[in-house]
Parts: structure tokens; sequence; C-alpha cells
């Protein structure tokens, strides 16, 4: 975890109102780090709903193995975190150690060990000493108290120099209910699903199945559209929990995901998922600027998408930006590369909104000295235009400076 806060980190932190059937509490378990917490336990009411997407890799930590298994009985009592050890390459040691830890939090919380999330990150190949987490979650069980997400989010920081949370509120029916949201992620960050770690809680009453659905929908233009090193993770869990308590106050029970009832409520859900999602790209290890790739023109969303890919996975892009250079002849040649229908003649780029490459060359009315100076901004745009059909597409980075090298090379030792 960095001592210096990136220059991107959001310049407020909201508050985090008190969802209703969640319980939170965080502790020193000495997984990895000295002095500072590293396990986080989310003890929710009876009922919970839990929905989930992870990571593709092909080589999946021990905990997203569990998840996925757990996931498909739809219910949830508890949520166990820990920062330091991804319990990731480990085995059959890894396997018994989430198994472990399963059982401390199902006695500490008292429930089934069906109904226990587990969730790790840190580094990679390293046994995870479940026993650890002996006495601790049962302390934690009987400590956890509604509300304080931002100490949440500061126990599952690796890399991370800052806590990311969100909120939203929003009218469900005849109640008011909340979506609360917490993120790590800095590096080691691609899509499928590109967050490491993130968590969203609300009291509104949605069943098991339409949670997974808006769960699933919604991370594609959000947590999917972000990278940092086009690398994915072996840990990439996101898990929604509802605990259905603002049916108390007049919420309706949804069954549905296309419930016409849920339209606010989607909408601020995903939104949540938008700020944490941007909260990562921002937090990107060595970090200096925010990178926002929009591409057009492309002859389908999904090809726009592989483009916007393309351009902000290149090392030679990111490093131009890190070097406030416009060098747009990086950005055609990830155009060039995407294998997605392109042509030259017609491309367009602009940076900052100055259009510097115009139908295959240099605009005429390119000014070196303006375009220099736009570069120096902490968020930069790139909008690509292809001119060969109405698809569209935007995703999220940043750029790629001495630093990043400089966290990954010593990040295990």
């Amino acid at each position: 975890m960095s001592s210096s806060v990136s220059p991107l980190a959001p310049k407020t932190v909201p508050d985090m109102p008190v969802i209703a059937g969640i319980r939170l509490a965080t502790a020193e378990a000495g997984i990895r780090y000295k002095n500072r917490t590293d396990v986080l336990l989310a003890v929710m009411n009876k009922g919970t709903a839990v929905a989930g997407v992870f990571t593709k890799s092909k080589c999946p930590s021990a905990p997203v193995e569990w998840c996925r298994a757990k996931l498909k009985g739809g219910k949830a009592r508890a949520l166990v975190v820990n920062s330091g050890n991804a319990n990731a390459f480990t085995g059959k040691t890894g396997r018994a150690s989430t198994a472990l830890t399963a059982k401390i939090a199902a006695k500490a919380v008292g429930c089934s060990e069906s109904e226990i999330f587990l969730a790790s990150t840190g580094v990679i190949g390293e046994p995870l000493d479940a026993t650890k987490f002996d006495g601790v979650l049962g302390r934690l069980a009987e400590a956890a108290v509604p509300g304080d997400y931002l100490a949440a989010a500061k126990a599952i920081m690796t890399t991370d120099t800052f806590p990311k949370v969100a909120t939203a509120t929003v009218k469900l029916g005849k109640a008011k209910v909340t979506i609360n949201g917490m993120a790590k992620g800095a590096g080691m960050i691609a899509p499928d699903m590109a967050t490491m770690l993130s968590f969203i809680f609300t009291d509104a009453p949605i069943a098991p199945a339409a949670l997974q659905a808006l769960l699933k929908s919604g991370v594609e233009d959000t947590f999917n559209a972000v990278t940092i090193d086009g690398d994915t993770s072996t840990s990439d869990t996101l898990l929604a929990f509802a605990t259905g308590a603002a049916a108390e106050h007049g919420a309706p029970k949804i069954s549905r995901a296309s419930d016409p009832r849920l339209k606010a409520f989607v909408k601020a859900f995903n939104q949540v998922l938008a700020n944490l999602s941007e909260q990562v790209a921002r937090d990107g290890e060595g970090a200096r600027k925010l990178v926002e790739i929009t591409v057009e023109g492309a002859k389908t969303k999904a090809s726009a998408r592989k483009i916007a890919m393309s351009i902000a996975n290149s090392p030679l892009v990111k490093t131009a930006i890190a070097g406030e250079d416009a060098n747009w002849g990086r950005v055609v040649m990830a155009v060039g590369k995407a294998g997605e229908p392109a042509d030259r003649d017609k491309l367009s780029i602009s940076f900052n909104g100055i259009r510097v490459a115009r139908n295959g060359a240099r605009d005429p009315s390119y000014d070196e000295a303006q375009v220099s100076e736009a570069m120096k901004a902490p968020e930069i745009a790139i909008l690509v235009s292809l001119g060969l059909g109405k698809g569209r597409d935007r995703v999220m980075t940043c750029d790629l400076t001495k630093e990043y090298v400089a966290i990954n090379g010593d990040y295990r030792s």
C-alpha cells in the first residue's frame, strides 16, 4: 500500500449511510501487513440475496472457486475478505484454507458454511494461514456494527493509495432504498471482470436471479470497460448483497430484472458501479493521468470496444501520455493492430477536444504548442473517429509511469 495518495484521487469522500441488515467490522489478523487492518467481516441478515461475477482467468483463486459454488444457493449471511494474500495458485492447501475460513466464519455468525462468501487479494502463490482467522472472526462478529464502509474499504487495500467507496439513494415503490459500494484495485486490472475486489450492498428486496441479471448487465460498461495494464487477475470478484429490509417500508419485492419498477434503481446501481470502476482507473499503480478513450464510427459497439481496449492497453500510447506527448502515431498503431475494420484514410483523432489527425493525415490546423499545453492536464480524453458506422464505446485507463515499474518490480519481495 503506497504512502502517497494518487493525485487523481477524488477530492471528497461521500458520507456512506447505514444499510439495514448489514453490519461491518475490521481487524489486524497479521496476514502479511504490519500495523494495519487486513481482514473485513460483513454480516448480513437472514434471507439476504447474493449475486456475483468473477474473473475469467483459467487460473482462478481458491476463494473465487468457493464463491462460484456457493452462489447457486442465492443466499448469504457473511462475507470475509482478507488483503495481503490472494490464496491463488495454492493447490489443495488453498482449498483447505477457504474451507477452514468458512467454517470459522459460520461458527462466528451462526449460519451454514454455504452462506459464507470469501475473497482474498494480494500475493499469488503463497499459502494462506487460515488459522489466523480463528478467534479474530468471532470477535469481529460480536463487534460488527452498521456503517463505516470507509474503514472496510481500507482493510481490503493492497497497492491502492486510497479507499474506494460510492453510494446512491433512490425510490423503489414507496420506499427509499440505498446502494453502497466499495472496491479495491490498482494493478493487474483488465476486463473479465476488471475490479479485483468490489462489494455492493443494498436494502432493496430483490431476488437472487434478478440481482444476478442486474449485476451481469451493469458490469459490462463499468468494470469491464476499465484497464490499467491489460492483465486479468486470478482473484477478480464482484459480489452484490440485497438484504430486502426496505420491504418493511413499502419497497415492492422484485423477482425479475425486467420489472419496470426497477428503472430508477438500475440507473442508480449502475452509477455506483461506474463510480467505483473510475476510481480504480484513478488509482492505477503509478498513475498521473486519467485517460478516457472513446471510439466512434465503428462497424459495431463490440468493434469499438476492441479498438478502444487496444489503445488503452498499448504501453506506447500510455507512456506517451505519461510524457505529455500527443503522439497520435501510436494511437494509429493501436487502431491498426486491433484486428477490427478500419480505414486509414477515414481516421480522425483528437486529444482533449483538439483534433490532431484527420482523414488519415495530420490535421491542417495542428498547433504543437496548443496540443502540448492540453496534454499537461490530469485528465486526457482521446477521441477516435473511424467513419465506418454507428458503433461507439468508451473505456477508462491511465498512463504508464516509472512508478508502475517500481511498484511491480518488488511487489512480492
